[in-house]
């Protein structure tokens, strides 16, 4: 019989093989000594969506953290019969020994504006490419996803019901933690409630009313078992009879505070004959709750009706409307003793031409109101434009590692999506509604720069 390790799975591999043969190329050319600067930004937002929401930033710090090669690693790169001796022992030594700019996890992020920057020489900065981008890629997708659900659903809890559809173990735990980021009230999977912290929630399946020899049977049992706010699950048979049994089952055991869960059918019809049928047996506070195949776009069709909560499965925990995020990983600048040189990357496309050098993200806000206005990019070492008095500024990116340590404090989910919440409602209303783009201004002295790198590129 094999013999599965339960130790700690090591990620330092985790990478594309041309991240290990650049860093070879580096350590060659004598580029250890250099400095460089790479942006992490995305282009587009999936569903058209004005912002997004970054997360993943934990994961990051904490494999950087704790980044080294093994003697299995070596091994394994020895192998390939590509790399020199002296590159593999140097690899035994390796440690990131650059810093990281980033905002803060659960921040509003916008296209084209980066969000977090990588200072470090080239082999250490070019090794982190991968396992940065499919981390911000896969959780933020999920928690912008997730917003635009939560939204949908106007202020009724929605919950995370995907892990049996993710796509993987990993997908599915870091997917529930990102979904609470993005807002939702709780998540089905119990490894993530018992790893992050959050609210987990279930209900039944239709499996165990039919394990017993009818419906009613089926409910009494649970609610013996669970009589704390059950919800029992409607549809298994018929609509109607499952409703008829699930009252008769709260009224024999005289439960006030309940729901049900219908999983199936027209949900809007449903809805209104059911609420009108608990209703008149005084049931007024049993709570609706529906599932089926759901998205913000489907929650949008279920305004106005009789619905108390949502369960979301397969199209939030695969995003599965628009499931690329399309995070980059770009070269800006590189750094000579005490002099950065700005670097351009171009193309056709003006749309992926990106924004030279090192720089400084500020987001401004209105002081009465507190709603964020614009963005601004300046050069990190110019001149920052004078202010209206009424307005103020916030330095969106902080140095989250230096020194070979983390340099903030690492956030329970629940302070992350508060703060995400909270800088939700400073966005002005038509962001919210995908009405308009938000404003981002780039210095004069930037576009400057980024003009004449493009002409001498020509």
């Amino acid at each position: 019989m094999e013999n599965f390790s339960t130790k700690k799975s090591n990620l330092t591999l985790l990478c594309d093989f041309y991240e290990l043969t650049m860093m070879q190329g580096y350590f060659l050319n004598g580029f250890e000594n250099k400095i460089c600067y790479f942006d992490v930004f995305f282009r587009k937002t999936p569903d058209n969506n004005s912002f997004a929401i970054f997360a993943g930033l934990s994961e990051i710090l904490d494999f950087v953290a704790n980044l080294s090669f093994n003697a299995e690693d070596i091994a394994y790169l020895r192998s390939k019969n590509i790399f020199c001796e002296e590159f593999l022992n140097y690899l035994l030594d390796f440690k990131f020994n650059g810093e990281i700019y980033s905002v803060q996890e659960g921040e509003i992020i916008f296209p084209n504006e980066p969000f977090m920057i990588i200072k470090a020489n080239p082999i250490e900065a070019q090794f982190l490419e991968t396992f940065l981008l499919l981390n911000i890629n896969h959780q933020s997708l999920i928690a912008t996803k997730a917003n635009r659900i939560v939204r949908a659903a106007k202020n009724r809890p929605v919950f995370e019901f995907g892990s049996r559809r993710a796509h993987g173990n990993d997908a599915a735990i870091k997917g529930a933690k990102a979904a609470i980021i993005g807002g939702c009230f709780a998540s089905s999977c119990t490894l993530a409630g018992k790893k992050y912290d959050i609210n987990i929630s279930g209900t039944m399946a239709h499996s165990w009313i039919q394990m017993f020899d009818n419906e009613f049977e089926a409910f009494c049992h649970y609610i013996e078992l669970y009589p704390k706010n059950p919800i029992l699950l409607i549809d298994t048979y018929h609509y109607e009879s499952g409703l008829k049994n699930a009252i008769k089952a709260f009224k024999k055991y005289n439960i006030k505070e309940c729901g049900i869960r219908i999983d199936s059918g027209n949900l809007a019809f449903l809805s209104q004959n059911i609420r009108k049928k608990l209703d008149s047996e005084n049931l007024k506070e049993c709570k609706i709750i529906v599932s089926n195949s759901l998205d913000e776009f489907e929650i949008e069709k279920l305004q106005n009706l009789p619905i108390d909560a949502f369960g979301v499965g397969e199209r939030l925990i695969t995003a599965s409307s628009n499931p690329v995020f399309g995070c980059v990983y770009k070269l800006v600048a590189i750094q000579e003793f005490d002099i950065i040189k700005p670097k351009i990357k171009i193309s056709e496309n003006n749309s992926k031409t990106t924004l030279p050098h090192f720089k400084k993200i500020f987001r401004i806000y209105n002081k009465k109101t507190k709603k964020a206005l614009y963005d601004e990019i300046y050069i990190y070492d110019e001149k920052l434009d004078e202010l209206d008095d009424d307005l103020e500024r916030k330095e969106m990116l902080q140095c989250v590692f230096k020194n070979n340590q983390i340099q903030i404090k690492n956030l329970k989910i629940s302070q992350i999506t508060l703060y995400t919440k909270n800088q939700i409602n400073s966005l002005e209303k038509n962001i919210l509604c995908d009405n308009s783009q938000y404003l981002i201004k780039i210095s004069h002295k930037l576009q400057i720069l980024k003009t004449n790198l493009t002409h001498q590129a020509d």
